[in-house]
């Protein structure tokens, strides 16, 4: 099996009454309207939301035109124009995927292209706000930003939210020789998203001038990629990156058994395209020898279903072309990136969640003999040097241990070098979020506590549609504290504030320490990192 095969195993003025269509006005300038505040005018046409006791929800407005036929793996182009308002109390339908046993969501609707707007229910157009455009995490293979409930963000940091929808998978990464934009669909229509950020959130009482862009997970991945690519130049101020991975490579078995060491989650394009032809070909969606138009006629109308059973082969950017032109791990490493301040953390338990999952939720629970051969089979001759550092008296139970070295190994030396990488040329705030009674989300195997997991930090910031936070009354209090600091790094650029504990810059000789949030009084304070998660010992393998 190739590398690249292993790798993918695994976002005019307003009418004045409601009832106006604004048809024939000639005026499409995206405006806001203070006495009908339910309704806003974008340069598509005018959209009607919904207003609550402390926010206004605009959901399911197209940022683009749906990417089906013709426009499947094209670059996004523009959202057909209407006249008269259009629902906006809906979220729009998530991009194709299947579900999973981390995310029920199934979708075969490749009409996607939507984001949903959160503000606070006042308005003032004397006082743009910030705005913060989230990107989702999933793998790249599931997930949409229409699940995220941004109310509590959107009014307890005075802020605009927007969440997107973007291309997943086969959909947003596929690609074949000869097409124009191959593994970076998904990417293009994130950038598409802000673009529409920038002519539109005025109307909606956003700066187009201060927009942050966050993520988590995938997301992070997908921000840092944007953070290199010379086509999102100017569309953002500042980035948040939660549990990202751009720097991170895997020794094997990190996600789950059997799993070969994989380099990091980045492809040349040359890669994705040879996936995407013989793809093609083994499925006979496509003639041998087919002219490259002709091919990718029959590709694009190959149906979903038919697709979709492929789309873990394809959730990894492309790189060598317009929107990458290199590896953004080595564009970061090489400081060749947009010089926007940067937030950037992890949480201090993130492998738990994926030995919970693929281990001993999956039935092949870690034993003592296990923990050795998989010690083995990921670090070979240095494996004893591992357990040493990781004996498993120290954490109690192997399963624990092994979690421990996957978190210290994979996602904080990858956090710890991107923030270095960073910091060398931009302002950093670095974080580590800790409180280990973070609501689950999985079910905790016995005797196996999932602690402050990899995604647990994403309720303390957003909501999931539908369903309570979880969170206690002093977790509800660290919520607040951090949508006090992710909202002020918005505003400002620092997160610092003067009724929060002081968040020092990560940069020179203080470089391994950074923000612990956790509840509790003295729950927010400095801590060493490189000690916690000994990254000088795995500096050295």
């Amino acid at each position: 099996m190739t590398t690249h095969g292993r790798r993918t195993s695994v976002a005019a003025l307003m009418c004045a009454l409601a009832t106006t269509h604004c048809a024939g006005s000639g005026d499409s300038t995206p405006s806001n309207d203070e006495a009908s505040p339910e309704l806003v005018r974008t340069d598509a046409g005018p959209v009607r939301g919904a207003i609550h006791d402390e926010h206004r929800l605009f959901q399911g407005i197209p940022y683009a035109a749906p990417p089906v036929g013709p426009l499947r793996w094209r670059a996004p182009e523009p959202a057909a124009p209407w006249t008269e308002p259009r629902d906006a109390t809906r979220p729009g339908s998530p991009c194709p995927q299947a579900p999973t046993a981390y995310s029920p969501i199934g979708s075969v609707d490749e009409d996607c292209l939507t984001l949903d707007v959160t503000t606070p229910r006042s308005v003032d157009p004397e006082r743009l706000r910030p705005v913060m455009v989230w990107l989702h995490g999933g793998g790249e293979a599931t997930g949409a930003g229409s699940v995220f409930d941004a109310r509590r963000l959107a009014v307890g940091g005075d802020v605009v939210v927007v969440t997107i929808n973007f291309r997943l998978g086969i959909f947003g990464f596929f690609g074949y020789p000869g097409l124009d934009g191959s593994g970076t669909f998904g990417l293009q229509d994130q950038q598409a998203a802000l673009r529409w950020v920038q002519r539109n959130i005025a109307a909606f009482g956003g700066d187009p001038g201060n927009v942050t862009l966050f993520g988590e997970s995938w997301g992070a991945f997908a921000a840092s990629a944007q953070l290199t690519s010379p086509d999102a130049a100017g569309l953002f101020h500042r980035v948040a990156l939660q549990s990202g991975f751009a720097l991170a490579d895997y020794p094997a078995g990190t996600f789950y058994p059997g799993l070969p060491a994989l380099p990091p989650f980045w492809s040349p394009a040359a890669e994705v395209q040879a996936t995407g032809e013989a793809l093609a070909s083994e499925q006979g969606w496509v003639e041998p020898a087919s002219e490259t138009d002709v091919a990718l006629e029959r590709l694009r109308g190959a149906p979903v279903d038919e697709l979709l059973p492929h789309t873990a082969r394809f959730v990894m950017p492309a790189f060598g072309g317009a929107v990458l032109p290199e590896s953004p791990a080595e564009a970061l490493r090489a400081g060749r990136f947009h010089r926007v301040p940067v937030l950037s953390g992890a949480t201090q338990d993130e492998g738990r969640l994926f030995v919970a999952l693929f281990y001993e939720l999956a039935g092949a629970s870690v034993t003592e003999q296990r923990y050795r051969e998989l010690l083995a089979e990921a670090f070979g001759e240095a494996a004893e040097q591992v357990e040493a550092r990781y004996p498993i008296d120290a954490y109690g139970s192997p399963a624990l241990a092994w979690a421990a070295v996957i978190t210290d190994r994979v996602w904080w030396r990858a956090t710890h070098e991107q923030s270095l990488s960073l910091a060398a040329h931009t302002p950093v705030y670095a974080f580590e979020f800790a409180d280990r009674d973070a609501p689950a989300a999985v079910p905790a195997p016995e005797g196996f506590p999932l602690g402050a997991h990899h995604a647990s930090d994403v309720v303390y910031l957003l909501d999931f549609v539908g369903e309570p936070s979880g969170l206690a009354p002093e977790q509800q209090r660290l919520s607040q504290q951090m949508i006090a600091c992710w909202s002020q790094f918005a505003r400002a650029g620092d997160p610092s504030r003067p009724d929060l504990p002081p968040w020092p810059q990560f940069r020179g000789d203080d470089a391994q320490y950074v923000q612990s949030l956790a509840p509790g009084d003295g729950g927010i304070r400095n801590v060493d990192v490189v000690a916690e998660h000994q990254l000088d010992f795995w500096s050295t393998l």
